[in-house]
């Protein structure tokens, strides 16, 4: 290096002049980002809004439909970077072996107030008198011996047919329907138009629980947790994400989200028939304040201010 070259460099270390390599928000691996979306509409929702920002900070994210258990193995294998659905507790089994060989690291809370997760029922089931899990069993025979849950392999089916298995609260005869989050709805919906009763899991945020009058049950709490299965909802991560690409880690870290907000983009997507990335940008031209706290200390791909940059993706 000439003498010159060497008082320029200095001079950049000292004075803050950059170069390219300088101004380099996080490397090229690090340009693609790979979310898992486990098919409910709030991590629909929030996958999508997070995919969308980052797209405004010049990343390249994908977003792949995967089962919880399938979730999980891949953040170990490293095909999957970030998850932003971990529910807990009731997901504490999936992830339990992952947290505890460190392949997934839990990153913080993105929800942290509001979510709940268990059994629900119709206002007028309740009204009748299926108020609690052991009332259950009292209305077998208008039940047809169902309790219809959502996509095989989730942590909600395997808590209920855990209920089934072990014949707690007198449930050993009843059957779990899996399906879909959206057929599960659909079975609710059907039955709700035939004033039929039926059981099913539900959960809060939700535009379930503005659409229908639903009631949660009691009598859970061994199973699905506290206060009507009271939950916060977690990030996720593959082992050194965030040591790997602290730029985008730095972004995944700050996100958190409201149970309003949350409903709002879902029900945009299952009220409005918008799919999740239109929605997610809907919300976001309407409410530019989030990106604030979300963007604080991020910049783009290539290391530029990232707030700027995004709203202006947005056209704002």
């Amino acid at each position: 290096m000439t003498g010159f070259a060497k008082i320029f460099a200095a001079a950049a270390l000292t004075m803050g002049v950059t170069t390219g390599a300088a101004l380099a928000g996080d490397s090229d691996a690090c340009k693609t980002v790979k979310f898992s979306d486990v098919g409910w509409t709030d991590i629909t929702s929030t996958t999508a809004i997070a995919s969308r920002i980052m797209t405004g900070l010049g990343y390249t994210p994908t977003t792949t439909v995967l089962s919880v258990p399938v979730t999980y193995a891949s953040m170990k294998s490293k095909d999957i970077d970030v998850f932003l659905g971990n529910w807990e507790p009731s997901m504490e089994n999936d992830r339990k072996a992952y947290i505890a060989d460190k392949s997934v690291v839990e990153v913080a809370a993105n929800l942290p107030e509001g979510a709940k997760y268990t059994l629900a029922v119709p206002q007028y089931t309740y009204d009748k008198g299926l108020k609690d899990f052991g009332d259950i069993t009292k209305f077998k025979d208008s039940l047809q011996g169902k309790i219809y849950g959502i996509e095989p392999g989730n942590d909600g089916n395997r808590l209920v047919q855990s209920l089934i298995d072990g014949k707690k609260d007198n449930l050993g005869d009843f059957q779990l329907v899996e399906s879909s989050e959206q057929g599960m709805l659909a079975q609710v919906q059907g039955a709700v138009a035939r004033n039929e009763d039926i059981v099913f899991l539900g959960w809060a945020p939700h535009p379930m629980n503005v659409n229908f009058k639903i009631q949660y049950l009691t009598g859970g709490d061994d199973t699905f947790g506290p206060n009507f299965g009271a939950a916060k909802v977690y990030t996720n991560e593959r082992a050194s994400f965030a040591t790997d690409c602290p730029n985008a880690g730095k972004f995944v870290a700050n996100l958190k989200f409201t149970v309003d907000l949350e409903n709002q983009v879902m029900q945009m997507i299952t009220g409005d028939g918008m799919d999740g990335p239109a929605a997610a940008e809907k919300y976001l031209k309407a409410n530019p304040g989030v990106l604030d706290a979300w963007l604080d200390g991020v910049t783009t791909f290539d290391g530029q201010p990232g707030l700027p940059a995004v709203k202006k993706s947005l056209g704002l």
